[in-house]
């Protein structure tokens, strides 16, 4: 995309000396580290948080908005003790985190554990296996991970070499939203009308809204550069309910890594970024000063029906004065101000044209473990449906119902006892039902004209996969209620993304198209607008895992789902006990 001159307004020399810095700061363990074992201690309590001229009381790690980061290498185990000091119940995922036989501490409330209780405390205990790159951890229960977020920063093992040119410095930007309402009501407003909810107010960078938005000059994140140096940019959206476009002006982002996996590099003024997923950039700065800043944006792709945050997020990519400068840091405040151009609200070819460069790195050192033969074939539509609104209540879904959401017209209702320790012990029944369908029940034309009936049937039903299933997935948006992109995520696994497109999914004619060479590998994915993705992945880890769409509006509707993976013969194919400490229901 291309850049404009923005003029200065007197106002923003201001803006820019009041700005809040981001420290480029080496990426080294801030946790005790004892050689393998990092230790991290996670307070849950509240702290009062100004932004947009509000200060209110907010959900925080350690009084932190957003959360610490944890900084660990591939192959390092993690104890993380998180103690709840607030009235809400917490948990909270690693997203993207294997957790090879450590399905216990991977945090989806009601799927791997009972929510931590107020006074109550969890070890979450995992070892990072064969991930390297950027993830990030968040709550995962109800809408509280709009301010319990934070990043994961995977270095590579001690004496291991990037496949990229070694950078400078690395910094994390971590996309989120604002809002001045709490988010706890604004979720409860929803299902309890059945209408969609209230927008957020702001997006954030590192949890500031920058210059943009009103009474914000001062909570502007300001990333401060050398000339001639590259730096590793660590993407991470936790936005709630929106993807994202990203561009800084005047610069080029070399996409190296997605979800903690290396791949083919490739250049792009732009990037795309879903709820869930991460981006590893590398930013080549300019050789001398160049007497210039520049603003980062970031706004909404947006392809449904609904209402959203139609603003802007900026930060400002600033160059430090050569060493000797006679000019003082007022000279800077000075200087032209350059906007970058993002790509159209609705844009979906833009959005396919980005997915489509993705490929993994598929090296000898790096391979693509693609699964070359498929035991399990399943086929899921995704998108949103309706629910009968209760009686004598008015709802303000459509026609007089209630919004919901479905993987194959089942939306998923959430237990009261998790399903790992109802799967772990045997006592499954009445818990979840191992029946959840593996193909439409009706089918009929996804993409085209909708069906008169919207209404979907609500059950908590899993797929039980035998150990080492390789499963074949493809996921098909629908026009019900309008068509729309869906971030899917997969607790527990990485997939390959080995096919996608619009329109209706041909089983004749599409898996011939299929790149079963070098797909993308990752944990969450987009299924196109009126499209279809298809995934693969081997079902090599004992547990119950949660797939789900991570605009989190869906998933309180129920788009969501659990596949429960069973014990192989061997002791380290069988999922252990669960640890003393699990919190109880």
């Amino acid at each position: 995309m291309g850049a404009s001159f923005l003029p200065l307004p007197a106002f923003l020399g201001v803006l820019l000396l009041s700005c809040i810095t981001f420290c480029l700061l080496p990426e080294i363990a801030l946790a005790k580290d004892t050689g393998l074992t990092r230790h991290y201690k996670f307070d849950i309590k509240l702290q009062n948080v100004t932004r947009l001229c509000r200060t209110k009381s907010i959900v925080t790690v350690n009084g932190r908005f957003p959360g610490p980061r944890i900084v660990a290498r591939e192959g390092d185990r993690l104890l993380i003790k998180v103690v709840n000091h607030v009235q809400d119940n917490i948990s909270i995922h690693w997203h993207g985190i294997r957790q090879l036989q450590s399905g216990w501490a991977d945090g989806p409330a009601y799927v791997t554990q009972c929510p931590i209780q107020t006074g109550q405390s969890y070890v979450y205990n995992f070892t990072i296996v064969g991930q390297r790159g950027t993830l990030f951890w968040h709550a995962h229960i109800s809408w509280l991970r709009s301010t319990l977020y934070g990043p994961i920063i995977i270095l590579p093992r001690r004496n291991a070499s990037y496949p990229f040119e070694k950078p400078h410095k690395g910094v994390p930007i971590i996309f989120g939203e604002w809002w001045n309402a709490d988010p706890e009501a604004v979720i409860s407003q929803a299902l309890q009308t059945g209408g969609g909810p209230n927008v957020s107010d702001a997006y954030t960078i590192n949890g500031l809204p920058g210059p943009l938005y009103n009474c914000s000059a001062k909570d502007t994140f300001k990333l401060k550069v050398k000339p001639n140096k590259t730096y590793l940019l660590r993407f991470i959206n936790a936005a709630l309910n929106d993807e994202l476009f990203f561009s800084i002006a005047n610069h080029t982002l070399t996409v190296v890594d997605v979800d903690a996996i290396y791949v083919k590099p490739f250049e792009t003024k732009t990037l795309l970024i879903t709820p869930g997923q991460t981006t590893n950039v590398l930013l080549k700065t300019k050789p001398n000063f160049p007497n210039a800043t520049f603003l980062m944006t970031a706004r909404p792709y947006v392809t449904g029906l609904g209402t959203f945050d139609n603003s802007t997020v900026a930060g400002i990519l600033e160059y430090e004065l050569p060493s000797g400068s006679p000019h003082s840091p007022l000279f800077i405040t000075k200087l032209p101000l350059f906007k970058p151009t993002l790509p159209p609200l609705n844009d979906t070819s833009f959005a396919a044209n980005f997915t489509s460069k993705l490929r993994s790195l598929a090296s000898p050192q790096f391979p693509a473990n693609v699964p070359q033969k498929v035991d399990r074939h399943f086929f899921f539509t995704v998108g949103l449906g309706s629910s009968p609104c209760d009686q004598n209540q008015t709802c303000q879904g459509p026609n007089g119902t209630k919004f919901s959401a479905s993987f194959n017209n089942i939306s998923f209702a959430l237990p009261t006892t998790a399903l790992l320790q109802a799967h772990f012990f045997g006592q499954s029944n009445g818990v979840y039902k191992p029946d959840f369908p593996i193909t439409p029940i009706i089918p009929f034309n996804y993409t085209g004209t909708p069906p008169n009936n919207t209404l979907v049937s609500n059950g908590t039903k899993v797929v039980v996969l035998p150990f080492n299933t390789s499963v074949e997935l493809v996921m098909q948006d629908t026009s019900i209620l309008g068509a729309e992109s869906h971030p899917l995520h997969l607790h527990g696994f990485n997939f390959f993304v080995v096919g996608q497109g619009f329109g209706n999914y041909d089983p004749n004619k599409d898996p011939a198209k299929f790149n079963l060479v070098d797909p993308i590998e990752r944990n969450t994915v987009g299924v196109p607008s009126g499209g279809w993705v298809a995934i693969r992945f081997l079902a090599d880890n004992p547990g119950v895992w949660l797939m789900h769409c991570h605009l989190e509006i869906h998933t309180s509707w129920g788009l969501k789902m659990a596949w429960v993976v069973l014990d192989g013969k061997l002791p380290n194919q069988k999922l252990p006990p669960p640890p003393a400490d699990l919190p109880k229901c």
